[in-house]
């Protein structure tokens, strides 16, 4: 069986804050709500659209959940998709660096806590979503009738069940709490990057290993490899 590398999306594989920002701040202007600058939303970004617009409205001294939360997250998933890539890009290292694990005959996934379509949409976008067996979304995964997202590992396990790779030859990379404590609690090994999107460095939360570019990616996995 290949070994498998399991991507998250947002503040790892792409730098995708300028675009979620942006359609944030087309929701909070329709609400009458003041606007995020980009430094102060980039680290508000890694839970997830519906939990980035709470985050908006908290910044405004208010609150906003049940109904009126799913339509607008719906608003932002329609704007979001038609604006997914106008500023978003590839961190440097990442072509490269699938590059020579694809030619060792490791396989890709992703699992982020996106909703599916706009992942696939956006990786498409950036040319990369034909490199990877499985691109699993927080809407991707049921179980007993509930989509299930990370922290809760069983969405990185059933990931890599269906990227056809075996959880003791895998490793995550993630860029967030939310990533490393997923992949502990799948006993995964995680990589660790840390120019993502984090309010706390990376090193807080034990990660196997932190990288700060995608060259370093390869020696960090042979350590893990070898430790194992």
């Amino acid at each position: 069986m290949q070994p498998l590398l399991v991507f998250d999306l947002d503040g790892t594989l792409a730098e995708t804050a300028g675009d979620l920002i942006a359609t944030l701040n087309v929701i909070l202007a329709r609400e009458s709500l003041p606007p995020i600058s980009l430094a102060e939303g980039r680290n508000m970004v890694g839970a997830g659209a519906r939990a980035l617009i709470q985050a908006g409205f908290a910044k405004a001294s208010q609150s906003v959940n049940g109904e009126r939360l799913e339509k607008l997250f719906g608003d932002f998933i329609d704007y979001y998709e038609a604006h997914i890539a106008d500023h978003s890009h590839l961190f440097e290292g990442v072509s490269a660096s699938l590059d020579r694990f694809a030619a060792a005959g490791w396989r890709f996934a992703v699992c982020t806590n996106k909703v599916e379509k706009p992942a696939i949409h956006l990786l498409q976008k950036l040319g990369i979503a034909d490199r990877f067996a499985f691109i699993c979304g927080q809407d991707s995964i049921f179980i007993d009738g509930k989509a299930i997202a990370k922290p809760d590992p069983r969405v990185l396990i059933a990931t890599i069940e269906k990227a056809g790779g075996a959880p003791e030859k895998t490793i995550m990379v993630g860029d967030s709490v939310t990533d490393i404590r997923t992949a502990q609690a799948a006993k995964v090994p995680v990589v660790a990057v840390d120019f993502g999107y984090t309010e706390q460095h990376v090193s807080t939360f034990a990660p196997d290993i932190v990288i700060s570019h995608f060259d370093a990616l390869w020696d960090a996995v042979e350590t893990l490899r070898a430790r194992a």
